[in-house]
């Protein structure tokens, strides 16, 4: 997941549209350090032909976890460019305003209604998003998870996200390369019920108790809200004071982390490892308010997404599941060519 990022609306349940209507430039963020294959080519799956080789245009409806989020845009650009490359394909993107069910689903709802051929969508909630999507199917719509997925995902034809409890782990090899000496760990998350974070938690988690110089010392919840990020790290350096590093699980807890540390008149003495590489997070590496990110391939889950999708409605075989890999930014490496192929878009 990313995500979580908020826009201003004029209403509590107002949904943006996004239409992206050129081709997105190509570009790849698969340099990893972990993770599982990033592709349907790389995996074995099918790679769809061209939908125009048959004489079809199929109608794919991308419905992001929140609209104008960097790491849903990008995921966007690589499905435009993908449906450009196949041929007859078109993509229309829509998002809600924040990451949340209950604003979600009634586009689900509106996007079934208007019965495109498949629908690739990160859904909000592990089992709230599942009816609506379960409606979907029922019309007889493909359906790709990305991002993001299901409790019970049946029905889906694909299933395209980061290895999420991979990216944990990378998170803390990330923290013992900032804090060889060990200490206390502990992660802010943004709201428990989103599978991507919820998985984040437990690889980072897992691979802290599995080392003797760190102690782990929980799980903190935000709200996907950086002021109260701020409010429970303070809390926590009060009671824990031998905390060393802290993992954020996206954007919002990574800021709100830092102002934490800084209230407690601790910056510099405690890293901060974040998630994602939205361009606001690579200027808070630079100016050191985080260590280090963890940047998903958006761009190639929406590549493998369309190849997934199309390959579903030529009744191709498809690929049940496929893990995009993670590239570890720090300021060291920010200017070399995987780190900047790493950094999300704003725009396609």
């Amino acid at each position: 997941m990313k995500r979580s990022l908020s826009v201003p609306t004029a209403g509590a349940a107002a949904v943006m549209l996004l239409a992206f209507t050129a081709a997105c430039s190509s570009s790849s963020s698969s340099s990893s350090s972990s993770g599982a294959s990033t592709g349907a080519s790389a995996t074995g799956g099918a790679t769809s032909s061209s939908p125009a080789a048959s004489g079809k245009t199929y109608s794919l409806s991308f419905i992001q976890g929140v609209a104008g989020d960097g790491f849903y845009v990008t995921m966007g650009c690589g499905m435009q460019a993908e449906a450009k490359k196949l041929g007859d394909a078109t993509v229309n993107i829509q998002g809600p305003s924040q990451f949340d069910a209950t604003l979600q689903n009634p586009i689900i709802e509106s996007v079934t209604a208007s019965h495109p051929d498949a629908i690739m969508i990160a859904p909000d909630d592990v089992s709230a998003s599942r009816p609506p999507i379960a409606q979907a199917m029922s019309a007889g719509i493909k359906v790709v998870l990305v991002d993001t997925t299901l409790t019970d995902p049946s029905g889906a034809v694909s299933q395209i996200s980061s290895d999420n409890t991979a990216g944990g782990e990378d998170a803390f090899a990330a923290v013992k390369q900032l804090v060889p000496g060990g200490g206390q760990v502990f992660v802010v998350n943004t709201k428990p019920g989103i599978s991507t974070t919820d998985e984040r938690t437990a690889g980072f988690a897992a691979a802290a108790k599995a080392d003797s110089k760190f102690s782990y010392v929980g799980v903190q919840y935000d709200n996907d809200t950086a002021s109260l990020a701020a409010q429970v790290t303070l809390a926590e350096l009060q009671k824990d004071p031998g905390i060393t590093a802290i993992f954020a699980t996206n954007l919002f807890s990574a800021e709100g982390a830092a102002t934490g540390i800084r209230q407690a008149g601790k910056s510099g003495k405690i890293k901060v490892v974040g998630f994602d590489a939205e361009p606001d997070e690579i200027t808070a590496l630079q100016q050191g308010t985080v260590q280090a990110l963890i940047a998903q391939s958006p761009y190639t889950i929406g590549t493998d997404a369309v190849d997934q999708a199309v390959a579903a409605l030529q009744g191709k075989a498809t690929t049940p599941k496929i893990g995009t890999k993670f590239t570890i930014i720090t300021n060291a490496n920010l200017k070399s060519a995987a780190s900047q192929a790493a950094i999300y878009k704003t725009s396609c």
